[in-house]
């Protein structure tokens, strides 16, 4: 996260995006570490299928237990040891993702008087590379918030990134908006906080059928074009 300060800037409002599935596609990502993971495989294992393995897997609706499944398909014992080695390489990786077309057009040209920022769940360390492989900075997002930095028990819903970015920016909760994909935690602290939400509804997002009672956003749309 960069460094915590106010933003003085005569901003009069400020859009805050989650990331996956919002910015670019996650599935994506999930493609490009199972690659790494393969790759690694073949070095250190000897397997020289298991990414072709696990992305077919992928690729036919698997979603759980890829690493042991992959590996029990090429007759290798899932030792936890193992199975630890592979999780590691897929959140270290540095990811080949990029953004989808109308996210870029987004971020190179906002609405006027418009600050942009991120905030996103997931592992730390993941969560950052996939800020820089995206290139966002550069891009103008003034202000990445990666909720991990502060431990598990502040990913969303809980509301300490969005009080968070008030502080920062120092402007009144209704001139925020926040864009995300996730009906099942991401639209809970804007509403009490008495932010405007926009759900972003991509055919190709990962998880497109939440479970359990969902709270969704004021408006959805399926690309940035809509906004």
């Amino acid at each position: 996260m960069m460094a915590e300060r106010r933003i003085a800037s005569g901003f009069e409002r400020v859009i805050v995006f989650d990331l996956d599935d919002t910015l670019y596609l996650e599935r994506r990502y999930v493609e490009s570490g199972l690659k790494a993971v393969g790759t690694w495989a073949q070095v250190q294992l000897g397997l020289e299928h298991l990414g072709a393995v696990m992305l077919a897997r992928f690729a036919a609706g698997s979603r759980t237990r890829i690493f042991n499944d992959s590996l029990a398909e090429l007759g290798t014992a899932a030792a936890p040891d193992v199975i630890d080695r592979m999780l590691n390489v897929y959140r270290q990786h540095s990811p080949t993702i990029s953004l989808e077309t109308d996210a870029d057009q987004f971020l190179r040209d906002p609405p006027p008087r418009t600050a942009i920022a991120v905030i996103t769940d997931g592992f730390l360390d993941a969560q950052r590379r996939k800020i820089r492989a995206l290139d966002l900075y550069r891009l103008g997002v003034r202000l990445g918030v990666c909720t991990d930095c502060w431990g598990r028990e502040y990913w969303k819903p809980n509301q300490r990134a969005y009080l968070h970015l008030q502080d920062i920016f120092g402007l009144p909760s209704e001139c925020f908006t926040y864009i995300a994909d996730n009906p099942m935690k991401d639209f809970h602290a804007p509403a009490v906080l008495g932010w405007h939400s926009v759900r972003i509804a991509r055919p190709e997002r990962l998880h497109s059928k939440p479970r359990g009672e969902p709270l969704d956003a004021d408006r959805v749309i399926e690309k940035l074009d809509e906004y």
